[in-house]
């Protein structure tokens, strides 16, 4: 039976997924931040690891750095509400094999579970042309320009935000300071035009950002 490693920062989501996935696969482990991940999947070595893009401490690229690192052999499979052609080309170039959106059916993930472990490159059909492009020598196209504004750092800070984190906790999960936090917030709210947290928050669950 493959072997599988869960990481995602919303339990209710990683719950869904456990008992979905159960009967088909060996759950191995579990974790819903970077280094809880990077240290599971070092000691478990599992044949696939579901990964969570956006992650508390780093988000998924810090993760398959990380076991890299540590020199663990792993396929990685990108699982995310993101479709922003920047996360998914990042995250293929850092080493995953395949890149599906959390909108997935169950049987339609298991099976892309299934090609990752035999060797097969899988994505959504809305993301397979990012890829192509992008490693074609052609600019992946624009998802949303007002988002296209933001730094890899702001967007990260706007999620936390978005999703109800406090100042000092988003400080603390993305090894900032707080000033830094309120630095890259200020900016976000003059970019996108907004004017206070809850016109944020709204304007990120809009993007399906949360």
């Amino acid at each position: 039976m493959t072997s599988i490693f869960l990481v995602d920062d919303h339990r209710l989501f990683l719950s869904g997924v456990r008992a979905e996935l159960r009967e088909r696969f060996e759950i191995v482990g579990e974790a819903e931040d970077v280094d809880g991940a990077i240290e599971g999947i070092a000691a478990t070595r599992p044949n696939v690891v579901l990964l969570d893009v956006h992650l508390p401490g780093g988000g998924g690229l810090a993760v398959i750095d990380g076991v890299s690192r540590a020199g663990v052999d792993v396929r990685f499979l990108a699982l995310s509400v993101s479709d922003a052609a920047e996360d998914v080309i990042a995250v293929i170039r850092a080493g995953a094999r395949g890149y599906v959106t959390k909108n997935i059916a169950p049987p339609e993930l298991a099976r892309a579970i299934a090609r990752v472990h035999d060797g097969d490159a899988v994505f959504s059909p809305r993301l397979a042309g990012f890829v192509l492009d992008a490693f074609a020598g052609e600019p992946a196209p624009s998802i949303d320009p007002e988002l296209d504004q933001l730094t890899a750092r702001e967007r990260e800070v706007l999620r936390h935000i978005a999703r109800g984190f406090a100042y000092k906790q988003i400080a603390r999960d993305l090894h900032i300071s707080q000033k830094t936090v309120e630095t890259h917030v200020s900016s976000v709210l003059r970019k996108l035009q907004l004017s206070n947290r809850y016109e944020l928050t709204r304007w990120a669950s809009d993007r399906r950002l949360v």
